[in-house]
């Protein structure tokens, strides 16, 4: 990348102060780690100033974009004053977008955004260049900064867009300008701060106020509900239902999922999909969709989702001695966890099966119904242990535990994941079946190496 200090100026409606002619091959918002050539954005945060940190910043990169009223102590340094960082990056990176007429896949949801992403990614990579954003880098501030990583030989670019109010989605492809968009589901994620699904749909559905091609989950009858009247092409996937990509005489495998994939045309083909959980056939289709909607075609396809391998912390199978972890340590919400639930049972072998969950965040004044309804799910899935970290999951199995004396499932609760690695030791036995999971919040990605370092 080769970004002029006119560039920056004309798209940031900012004031140079000084170094009209440099270029910069980089922009950072993280003082530590900004690199000489790049360009240092001050952004504001509720517990940061990145201006605390601009002489730090400035003695490695080669410039900085600030508020109106800073100037640092450095001289010789390229300074740009604008009315606020934060839309300064924002409109850097719409600027940015604007440069390169290439197709922008923006991929929203409750659930799958991540691995339908990097799926997509996979697929796409066989034939175009592509851009994604890294990571969580998923908000108003890691998408920008994923968009000014743009070159002008990328050929595609696939964004993830998280949320968790209502208009973010709509800024968010503001900046973007994406050309498609995917909706995989709507779930029940946020519903603490939005107040209910109907206000996460509405939000989600921001997405399609700008896009040309929709592509969507045909079995969410919720979702497809909602899209009712919209203007542009639509292209759906489903197991279910009859839609344009499909998976047929789909059953588990030991090393995931194996399906026919089929599209409404005519053409199918066998896929073995080496990622388990009904979930990632799901994220396979609508990865599918958007790769037949930019022509690739089906064995392209077909070989790009049999190469495809588990994505960290996200239904991750690990086998270790006689114990199998499966380790969705990376978040969690009440629907997410019904499904992770759901397929730990169809993975049942010959041992006990042991659901470790921890707390779901940003549930407001849902949170007590919606532990309580994951407790209950496991008891009547049968699940032999429920091993509960965190205060919410701790009161729900307690309750729960207050009625089932001496029937499944077996109950341990623990107030953290310190408590819990101190004592898995004694709960596992050879032959287990293991899910973690839980938010964020609850770094249950620590309980899985407290797990590793015993079994």
């Amino acid at each position: 990348m080769s970004l002029t200090v006119e560039e920056i100026v004309k798209a940031t409606g900012g004031e140079p102060l000084c170094g009209n002619s440099m270029a910069f091959s980089g922009v950072s918002i993280d003082s530590r780690t900004v690199m000489e050539g790049e360009i240092f954005f001050a952004l504001r945060g509720e517990r940061f100033d990145g201006h605390d940190f601009l002489d730090s910043a400035l003695s490695t990169g080669s410039a900085a974009v600030v508020d109106h009223g800073f100037e640092p102590a450095q001289k010789g340094k390229a300074i740009i004053q604008v009315k606020d960082t934060l839309k300064a990056l924002q409109d850097l990176a719409g600027y940015m977008r604007l440069k390169y007429d290439i197709p922008v896949v923006a991929i929203t949801g409750s659930n799958g955004k991540t691995t339908t992403k990097e799926m997509t990614c996979s697929i796409l990579s066989r034939r175009f260049k592509v851009l994604k954003n890294k990571c969580n880098l998923n908000n108003h501030i890691g998408l920008p900064l994923s968009l000014t990583r743009l070159v002008p030989s990328d050929e595609v670019m696939v964004l993830e867009l998280g949320m968790n109010s209502t208009g973010e989605i709509r800024r968010l492809c503001e900046i973007a300008m994406p050309s498609h968009g995917v909706i995989t589901n709507i779930g029940s994620a946020h519903i603490g701060r939005l107040g209910s699904r109907d206000a996460i749909r509405s939000a989600k559905l921001e997405m399609l106020e700008g896009i040309a091609t929709a592509v969507l989950n045909g079995d969410d009858d919720f979702l497809m509900d909602g899209v009712r009247g919209f203007k542009g092409k639509i292209i759906t996937f489903s197991i279910r239902s009859d839609s344009h990509i499909m998976a047929k005489d789909l059953y588990a495998t030991e090393r995931g999922n194996s399906f026919t994939l089929a599209f409404r045309d005519g053409k199918s083909v066998p896929v073995r999909l080496n990622v388990h959980g009904l979930f990632n056939v799901y994220n396979s289709l609508a990865a599918s969709a958007v790769c037949f909607s930019l022509g690739m075609n089906i064995e392209e396809i077909r070989t790009a989702l049999e190469e495809y391998t588990a994505f960290p912390m996200r239904f991750e199978v690990l086998r270790r001695g006689r114990i199998t972890l499966i380790n969705d340590s990376y978040n969690a919400n009440p629907s997410s966890v019904f499904e992770a639930l759901k397929e730990l049972v169809s993975m049942r072998g010959g041992g006990r099966l042991v659901a470790v969950l921890g707390d779901m965040s940003e549930l407001g004044d849902f949170a007590e119904d919606a532990h309580r309804n994951v407790v209950k799910t496991v008891i009547e899935l049968g699940i032999d242990v429920l091993v509960s970290v965190g205060e919410m999951m701790c009161l729900a199995a307690g309750d729960a535990g207050d009625r089932i004396k001496g029937m499944k499932p077996v109950i341990y609760k623990f107030g953290d994941v310190e408590e819990l690695t101190l004592n898995i030791e004694k709960i596992l036995k050879p032959g287990d079946t293991l899910l973690l999971k839980g938010s964020r919040a609850m770094n249950m990605d620590r309980a899985v190496r407290g797990v590793t370092d015993v079994i």
